[in-house]
């Protein structure tokens, strides 16, 4: 376990302080006095050094305990980040730390930075970067302490700090898996701190007590201020804007200043804004989680795209901030577009330490995927719709069915691939009184406040399906016979109008169009593939989905392969190389002819190459 004081200072030695000298002694009114404390004092000294021998002594015995290996691995992994060797750093933190990890922390932790120490000359940066390890490997295999959740807020700060606080950009080097990884389990440590710290619940009097005092530890501020400053230190928003613009890659490193220009903080910055749309979407607004991705390329040849867990998270975000906003087209796209691409990338990843979370990520798109069709039907990609059937076929059917049971299964599939959505105010750990009152009476969950906005919008339209399913039928209808055809039967002429209406309002929405603009930018679009008035009592429906016509596609590829068969019918077959003439006789012209003979026409003989070529040997 982590030592729960490695982050503060040692209390003064009780013993030395008992044994201190007053300030008004006289020396020279009783010398043995003097001299017995004197020695009172060096014995006391004497001890202090021998636990201090002791603890060292320990810990080398501890040292010893641990593998070579692992030893070794520690050893050449400092060294190659004092060499900012690039390429080593990457192979030892993607393949050996995860290897290690499997083959002797499989299930406890690794030595504590104190033990390691020695290994690497006690040098603190490396030894804050292996704490980050420490911890990320700690939230993964075990189960985190409040000393542990403590302790990782306080070393990621103290990495933070040293990176943004120094005088000049500090002389480090990380790969860009590296940099990802740490932010994103920045975010995942503190969403994880947050559920915790939200439930009052089955704490100690211990825990209580240190969350009571530690209001700032994981807060929403200090975490948003880490990523924002971050993001400003590296000028991000400028290169990219810049970028955009065509700007060259002088004039982009002159905007990114000292700082942005290197790869560092660059990566940094750059991954800072994907976090910070992460954070905005946990805390309950998606509005500004899509403007702070207002400059990034979601292109297919982004920068993100190099790192598939980095990709992954954006789009899923992305599309739960659509799906908060009633965008279901822009969600469907952007659900489609990465599963796609994870699809065609898969058998790449299937050894990749990130390959299960990668996966689990991918299946609940596929579960919200099944929410926006339902919700928002239209054409889309068939593979996707035929992994999503056989997945969730059964909640499919119901969802398209409507009804009480449909509810229930949106419910269900919402609480497991939606977001786990924070609470922005934790409970008042400070004040006992309020504390009880907070207990007694505690607010609605974040998660359960986003399903009953989810549900809203899903009971306002509950009755659109069967509607719609009818109308496909018919080209013009009398209201009084749909409403016979209808699933309730109480419903009369007037509530089948109604519910026509809900149906023609379902089916606008905003959606971002084909040209270039932010994540924002959009036009107002019908979804529905088929539109319909009201005369009267009548309703007539036209389809407005375009079927391609495939006779015409088999013609004009039938008439295409005739027309290159007649051309190649048609043209001259490739003349055939004749023979050489023989070796001319004495007396023969050169064009094979006697001195007596008329000329002949030159034959056209083999092809020489107009210049001779010297191969060297």
């Amino acid at each position: 376990m982590a030592d729960p004081t490695a982050f503060y200072e040692p209390e003064d030695d009780e013993l030395l302080s008992s044994l201190a000298v007053p300030a008004q002694y006289q020396p020279q009114a009783d010398g043995d006095e003097y001299r017995r404390l004197q020695e009172l004092e060096q014995h006391a000294y004497a001890q202090q050094q021998l636990m201090a021998a002791e603890q060292e002594q320990e810990q080398m015995q501890a040292l010893e305990m641990v593998p070579e290996d692992v030893k070794r691995f520690l050893v050449l992994f400092h060294q190659a980040i004092l060499e900012n060797d690039l390429p080593t750093i990457t192979n030892m933190y993607e393949s050996g730390w995860n290897k290690l990890s499997q083959a002797h922390y499989a299930q406890n932790e690794w030595p504590e930075a104190e033990l390691i120490s020695p290994l690497v000359g006690n040098d603190q940066v490396f030894l804050t970067l292996y704490r980050e390890l420490y911890f990320r490997h700690v939230y993964a295999k075990l189960q985190p302490t409040i000393d542990d959740r403590f302790q990782s807020y306080e070393n990621i700060c103290e990495l933070f700090n040293y990176l943004l606080n120094s005088e000049g950009p500090v002389p480090l080097d990380l790969p860009i898996q590296w940099l990802w990884d740490m932010l994103d389990e920045f975010v995942y440590q503190f969403s994880s701190f947050a559920q915790w710290r939200a439930s009052p619940k089955n704490k100690a009097d211990d825990e209580l007590e240190m969350l009571a005092e530690a209001q700032h530890i994981w807060s929403s501020y200090s975490v948003l201020n880490v990523l924002y400053s971050l993001v400003q230190k590296s000028q991000i928003n400028e290169q990219l804007k810049a970028e955009k613009e065509g700007k060259t890659p002088e004039e982009v490193a002159e905007i990114a200043g000292e700082y942005g220009s290197k790869p560092l903080y660059r990566n940094l910055g750059y991954f800072s804004l994907i976090c910070l749309l992460r954070v905005h979407v946990l805390l309950g607004d998606p509005t500004l989680a899509l403007q702070t991705m207002e400059n990034v390329d979601l292109s297919g040849g982004a920068f993100l795209t190099r790192i598939t867990a980095c990709h992954v998270t954006t789009y899923y975000h992305v599309g739960c901030s659509y799906m908060a906003l009633g965008r279901w087209p822009d969600a469907i796209k952007t659900f489609i577009s990465v599963l796609i691409f994870f699809i065609r990338m898969k058998q790449y990843h299937t050894r990749s330490y990130q390959y299960g979370s990668i996966t689990k990520q991918c299946e609940r798109m596929y579960a919200l995927l099944a929410i926006c069709t339902t919700l928002s039907p239209g054409p889309s990609d068939e593979s996707i719709m035929s992994i999503v059937k056989e997945h969730y076929g059964d909640q499919l059917a119901i969802l398209q069915r409507g009804g009480d049971e449909a509810i229930e299964t949106f419910k269900d599939l919402y609480l497991s691939a939606a977001p786990r959505y924070l609470n922005v105010n934790p409970p008042p750990y400070e004040d006992p009184a309020a504390l009880e009152s907070y207990l007694a009476n505690p607010p609605i969950d974040a998660i359960n406040r986003h399903l009953d906005l989810f549900l809203s919008d899903v009971a306002a339209v509950k009755g659109v399906s069967n509607i719609r399913n009818l109308l496909k039928l018919y080209t013009s209808i009398d209201a009084s016979k749909l409403a016979a055809f209808s699933a309730t039967e109480e419903d009369g002429e007037e509530e089948i109008l109604q519910q026509l209406m809900v149906l023609k309002a379902a089916s606008r929405t905003y959606a971002k169009g084909a040209g270039e603009g932010t994540l924002l930018d959009g036009e107002r679009i019908v979804t529905n593939n088929l539109d319909f008035t009201i005369d009267g009592s009548m309703v007539h429906v036209e389809e407005t989905t375009s079927h391609r016509r495939f006779a015409g596609f088999f013609i004009r590829n039938a008439e295409h392969a005739q027309r290159v068969y007649n051309t190649i019918r048609s043209a001259p077959l490739p003349a055939q190389r004749k023979p050489t003439a023989p070796a001319q006789t004495q007396g023969a012209q050169p064009n094979g002819t006697t001195p007596g003979q008329a000329a002949a026409p030159a034959k056209a003989g083999a092809w020489k190459p107009k210049r001779q070529v010297q191969i060297a040997a």
